[in-house]
């Protein structure tokens, strides 16, 4: 067990729990341990506690657990971050059939491409508007994929 107590405006504890695999019950490839996050969230006087299960190719090792759960979470927080500011996904008003899907997946596409392109040191937000104003720049982007 490995606790972690973060201290921000919102009162957070996070326990990481480790449980090794002695018989594996179901057949997957690199399956070794389950492993269980308990966060307990205080905001104006209200408690809530959520619990999520993770299945894991880690060793039952609390500490490595609960550094990948966070590391794993700050990438994804930080790429929405990025379609949020940069693509304004969240004002996105696309709602019909796969269409919200399908652009989600050219997001992340574009997001993927302006990361690579190394020659013009500016942010993504910065890259694309470059790219929408300079057609040989935009080409230089395509090229990357």
């Amino acid at each position: 067990m490995f606790n972690i107590n973060f201290s921000f405006c919102i009162w957070l504890k996070q326990r990481y729990t480790v449980i090794g695999v002695l018989l594996l019950a179901i057949s997957i490839t690199n399956f070794n341990s389950v492993g269980m996050v308990e966060s307990v969230r205080s905001l104006d006087g209200q408690t809530t506690v959520e619990t999520r299960y993770f299945i894991s190719s880690l060793e039952s090792d609390a500490k490595q657990f609960g550094n990948s759960i966070r590391s794993h979470w700050a990438v994804e927080n930080s790429l929405h971050w990025v379609l949020d500011v940069a693509l304004k996904e969240d004002n996105c008003r696309i709602r019909k059939d796969n269409a919200p899907q399908n652009f989600a997946i050219l997001r992340h596409i574009a997001v993927n491409l302006l990361t690579q392109e190394k020659r013009v040191k500016r942010g993504i937000k910065n890259k694309q508007f470059l790219a929408a104003m300079d057609n040989k720049y935009l080409l230089n982007i395509l090229v990357l994929a």
